[in-house]
């Protein structure tokens, strides 16, 4: 019998919803993850009350075997039992009491008739619990069903899924069918290729966690995502996610995706556009006044969903804009629902890691046993601690006190009284207790609570976008507050409050719990268990390292012993550089020139340009074209000099194969710049590891370094150079962390570096 698994939370929001997109605020599901208020609610519970019951019921119509289940937030079992329903809300409840939420009472009869069932009850009281998020206060509706209306309610329900759930049982047979004839894209594995595909699959068959270090050039995305596939297709898992960074990465998970669609792969695949890219409005502006799409989006989606299901397995961006536009839904939205029907999913970090943007729907359903597969895993990091941090500054709570109405008493009072206690505090600047700042905070999370009324009633303010922007800012503060503990510290500075996250370990560690598998993977994970303790890996977790499989004869590694760059050092040594820099790159092929940060860039930029005036440099700020434009400079036939940044757009994801890329010079060690923040890190880490300057220093500024040295050798027929200028390079500490396959030349002076090149040169003559 064919099997079809969904929570009671996604079937209620599939069949129940209705209506409007309104993003000026967010509704009251989303405002507020609500986890306070269940647990506030919860702890006042008589003694008869179980909390978070786990149910499941099976339910079979026309040959599907249907399996629900959910968590309810608390059942009585006295006399009379009785299923609640929390909701945290902004609203005023006595509006409440006037209106009746169909998707909360849908939610709570599911619950209540499952239990109904299990226990044999032939009534049964349901109640919705609605706690005012402000005032704290609760209302309880209550109603009583006998078990035939509930039963009735639920197959109803079933029967409106059912159309759906016919497709997705028939579209199972038809993906399987065609995975286990689906082979390698190509005639054979690379070397390495396989041992990464192998490792991958056996991490997603053992449902394990998988760190892996794989070169730069070996074909990292189809090495993950066709093992992937293959799993799926012996249904180890649902659903697999490809994780990226950036736009490169996504680039480049399409391409390995399409040869497999090529070879008659049959996958529903959803590659996520970001909302502004693919907004079909004149202006990002998602409420029913300003967009025809989103208003009465609820009421056409799901049929969107099943036209664009039924015509093709590609969910592209133009295929998701022209049905979009078809059935005038949201295109943005539209593409989000299509992720549960989707087999593969390439998007963002930010889609399963940030705490304010992650897809819930995927972490409620304990049924759906998917896999991640993060690319380019090193930039998780950083980009982890910045989805955990927040701050607030004194001029926006000033700012938005004025924007809001005299009439919004409670909300201007709250943001009066936060503005008091934020001048009331220390001046000293840092804060690692959660107590130390315990009013201001609290004063905070009321403004947002008590802004509702606004929200809501004075859309035609003509301050109310702006506001609005304030208010999103605000509201990522308190839900950042949720995560606070010892791994977190509160900065204040002059006009503003910062919480950095300074471990995210736990954070992600408890993330990882509900894939069924996780792969991280980069070429410069080094050390590979310092990514691994940081990104949330457990005792569990399987570490491995690929050899690089090019010829190391085509790589030649030469490393300036004697130049000093560090900051008191660099002015002093430009000239040296521009000198090693010009002997380096003295032929006819194309060059990038590496550097820690943009103000050395160009420091030493203006001097180099004197002697080449057709030296390009990369921005502070490009557009996409810009990008584009600047590495169209690279061709077979070109000689182009370049300039960029270490940890920039250049540095990392591109592909310059061959001539069009023959050497990169790196200047300096790449460490961050000493700064007060990077330094609270460091403190930090040598508390709890005894490894602070390795962990806020030394490992993320080698990272940069191999990442922008990888940009030489990207297949098996590419040769190049590399040139390290930097006395550190040679200290223990850092020469352990380059790659093992590197065959380094020291040199001392230009005459010997010129030297080793002509060997190098001449030793490829006499090879090929």
């Amino acid at each position: 019998m064919k099997e079809v698994k969904i929570s009671v939370r996604n079937l209620i929001e599939f069949v129940k919803r209705s209506g409007d997109i309104d993003r000026r605020f967010f509704s009251n599901k989303r405002a507020v993850e609500g986890i306070k208020a269940h647990q506030k609610v919860q702890r006042e519970y008589s003694k008869d009350f179980l909390t978070e019951v786990f149910l499941r019921t099976h339910e079979e119509i026309e040959g599907i075997n249907f399996t629900v289940e959910g968590r309810a937030d608390g059942i009585q079992v006295s006399d009379e039992v009785t299923v609640d329903e929390i909701k945290s809300t902004t609203r005023e409840l006595e509006d409440l009491k006037k209106e009746e939420n169909i998707m909360h009472w849908a939610q709570a009869k599911c619950y209540a008739y499952i239990y109904a069932k299990d226990h044999e009850l032939d009534e049964i009281n349901v109640m919705l619990t609605y706690f005012q998020l402000e005032t704290e206060e609760t209302l309880n509706i209550k109603k009583t069903f006998n078990f035939g209306e509930l039963r009735d309610f639920f197959m109803g329900t079933l029967v409106e899924y059912l159309e759906f759930s016919k497709r997705i049982v028939e579209w199972k047979d038809t993906r399987d069918e065609s995975i286990k004839k689906l082979k390698f894209p190509f005639k054979s594995f690379r070397k390495g290729q396989r041992e990464l595909s192998v490792a991958v699959y056996n991490t997603i068959d053992n449902e394990n966690k998988l760190f892996v270090e794989a070169p730069t050039g070996i074909g990292k995305s189809i090495s993950t995502i066709f093992p992937a596939i293959k799993a799926m297709g012996e249904d180890k898992i649902d659903k697999a996610f490809y994780l990226v960074a950036r736009s490169t990465g996504k680039n480049a998970a399409k391409d390995a995706l399409e040869k497999l669609l090529n070879k008659k792969l049959r996958l529903k695949v959803t590659i996520v556009t970001a909302k502004d890219k693919i907004c079909l409005n004149d202006k990002l502006a998602c409420n029913p006044k300003d967009c025809p799409y989103a208003k009465g989006h609820f009421d056409r989606v799901n049929d969107a969903i099943i036209d664009i299901f039924d015509a093709c397995d590609n969910f592209t961006r133009e295929n998701i804009e022209k049905f979009a536009r078809l059935h005038m839904v949201c295109p943005f939205e539209y593409q989000l629902d299509l992720l549960d029907f989707s087999d593969f999913i390439v998007c963002d970090y930010n889609y399963i890691f940030d705490p304010t943007v992650y897809l819930k729907r995927f972490f409620e359903n304990s049924m759906l046993r998917f896999s991640l597969l993060v690319d380019e895993s090193h930039n998780l990091l950083e980009r982890g601690r910045e989805m955990y941090s927040a701050e607030v500054s004194i001029e926006e709570l000033e700012k938005l006190r004025g924007l809001i109405p005299k009439k919004r008493k409670a909300a201007r009072r709250h943001l009066a009284n936060a503005i008091d206690e934020f001048y009331k505090l220390d001046k000293r600047k840092i804060f690692y207790s959660y107590d130390s700042f315990l009013a201001f905070n609290g004063e905070i999370e009321k403004a947002v609570f008590s802004m509702n009324d606004f929200l809501t009633k004075d859309k035609e303010e003509e301050s109310y976008e702006d506001a609005l922007d304030i208010y999103f800012s605000l509201f990522n503060y308190i839900k950042i507050l949720e995560y606070y503990n010892k791994d977190f510290v509160s900065i204040k500075e002059e006009n503003l409050i910062k919480i950095k996250s300074l471990d995210i370990a736990p954070i992600f560690k408890n993330i990882l719990r509900t894939p069924r598998s996780s792969v991280f993977f980069s070429a410069t994970l080094n050390p590979i268990k310092y990514y691994g303790k940081l990104l949330g890996a457990d005792e569990e977790t399987s570490y491995y390292k690929i050899d690089s499989p090019f010829d190391p004869e085509n790589l030649l590694v030469l490393r300036n012993n004697k130049i000093s760059t560090v900051y008191r050092d660099r002015e002093d040594s430009i000239e040296e550089i521009i000198e090693n820099l010009k002997d380096f790159s003295d032929d006819d092929g194309n060059y990038i020139f590496f550097f820690p940060s943009y103000s050395y860039m160009e420091a030493v930029y203006e001097k180099y340009v004197e002697i080449d005036r057709d030296v390009i440099k990369q921005e502070r700020e490009m557009t996409e074209f810009e990008r584009e434009e600047f590495l169209n400079n690279f061709t077979f036939s070109s000689s182009t000099r370049a300039f960029a940044v270490m940890g920039g757009v250049f540095s990392e994801g591109i592909d310059l194969i061959g001539e069009r890329l023959r050497g990169v010079a790196i200047i300096s060690v790449g460490l961050p710049g000493l700064s007060y923040e990077r330094n609270i890190l460091k403190s930090h880490f040598q508390k709890k590891y005894s490894m602070g300057y390795e962990y806020a220093y030394i490992y993320p500024g080698m990272i940069k370094v191999i990442q922008s040295a990888g940009r030489v050798i990207r297949t098996e027929d590419d040769r190049g150079k590399i040139l390290l200028i930097d006395k550190r390079f040679s200290r223990q500490d850092y020469n352990y962390l380059l790659p093992n396959h590197w065959r380094i030349f020291d040199f001392c002076d230009l005459k010997e570096m010129e030297k080793i090149i002509d060997n190098f040169e001449e030793g490829q003559k006499l090879k090929n």
